[in-house]
């Protein structure tokens, strides 16, 4: 090869590795990611349909798949069966299914407080937790009943003698109330209490106000329990890399959250195209009630309150859910420290203020 050959040789391999260097490099691909959601889409996952359609998980490198509930769907299971990485589930529940064998771990406590009340009608004049003795009172089973049945034993009323109060297991709706065939029915703050106030009141011809019903609240009693918290299972965690990625998936579905504290409008608009059951004034009524739950955040959104979680375990414990305290293990904060630590902005939402929403018939 002679001399000029060779040089020219030289500066077309300098050329394409100049070329190359100047090239992006090819992105690695999206991590696919399952997140089991505890029912049908609607407001209480606000802040997860929110980083799909912000792209939070996007640019964190996942690629994530919100896998709805249903009634015979146990979110903490699928996790447990590696149906899915990560699930939303009651806190009480999980610890339940870990008590039995499953690995699970909570990394994140979102709601920070119990969204359960017990309502009733005024007329009825059930005020308080005693006013339920010898009344018809309405629970959801499969674990759902825990808050009201430790209510009334705080107050001396034995929900398992029916000489003290009448438990009648009710749909996840309010019909039994409706209908006059219970007396006080459980209900979440952002669901069935809403849709009794989305009815029309037969003695008016408009819609039920707030002043026409009663309504006890397990935080104010002090038998509420802690609910919707993030779940994943301690061998997926063990698995290099794992660990970053909750990471990754918790930073991003904070920043949905805040995103839905922050751009409330907006952020129902996502809920919406997810194709809830329930119309726009429900979704709205159900994500001011949400961001309750979540907001404020004393130690930052997704920070396990040690003191709520042992009340959990305790009224759990009285409940017979448990056998016994669940170990150390059973929930850890450091991941989501970590995912806080690369957020900017309010992660705590002091200054949280709720808005006012109206209602439309049938939640239109």
């Amino acid at each position: 090869m002679n001399r000029k050959v060779s040089v020219m040789m030289g500066l077309v391999i300098v050329a394409s590795l100049v070329l190359a260097a100047c090239q992006p490099a090819t992105p690695a691909p999206a991590v696919p990611i399952r997140l089991q959601l505890q029912w049908v889409a609607q407001s209480q996952f606000a802040g997860y349909y929110a980083a799909v359609a912000e792209g939070y998980f996007t640019e964190e490198g996942l690629d994530v798949t919100l896998l709805e509930g249903a009634p015979d769907i146990t979110p903490q299971q699928v996790c447990a069966n590696a149906g899915a990485e990560f699930c939303l589930a009651w806190v009480p529940k999980a610890l339940q299914s870990r008590e039995q064998g499953a690995d699970l771990v909570n990394i994140s406590q979102v709601f920070q407080r119990s969204g359960t009340l017990e309502v009733s009608f005024a007329s009825k004049g059930i005020d308080s937790v005693e006013d339920l003795k010898g009344r018809r009172v309405g629970v959801w089973d499969f674990g759902n009943e825990h808050e009201v049945f430790a209510a009334l034993r705080k107050f001396g009323i034995d929900p398992e003698n029916a000489s003290d109060v009448t438990i009648k297991i009710q749909p996840f709706d309010m019909t039994l109330l409706l209908t006059d065939e219970i007396d006080a029915a459980e209900a979440m703050t952002y669901n069935e209490y809403a849709q009794v106030l989305e009815q029309v009141n037969p003695a008016t011809g408009e819609l039920y106000k707030p002043e026409d019903l009663h309504v006890i609240n397990f935080n104010d009693v002090g038998t509420a329990m802690l609910q919707d918290a993030v779940w994943t299972t301690e061998s997926w965690l063990s698995q290099p890399g794992n660990e970053d990625i909750a990471v990754k998936f918790l930073r991003a579905s904070y920043k949905g959250w805040i995103f839905c504290r922050d751009n409330f409008d907006t952020c129902v608009q996502h809920v919406l195209a997810a194709g809830p059951t329930l119309g726009e004034s429900h979704m709205r009524w159900q994500l001011n009630e949400i961001n309750k739950l979540i907001w404020p955040s004393p130690n930052g959104i997704g920070m396990m309150d040690k003191a709520l979680f042992d009340q959990t375990v305790a009224i759990a414990l009285e409940g017979k859910v448990l056998t016994q305290a669940p170990d150390t293990g059973a929930f850890r904060t450091d991941l989501s420290a970590k995912a806080l630590e690369g957020l900017s902005g309010d992660t705590k939402g002091a200054g949280f203020t709720p808005i006012t929403v109206e209602l439309q018939p049938g939640g239109e």
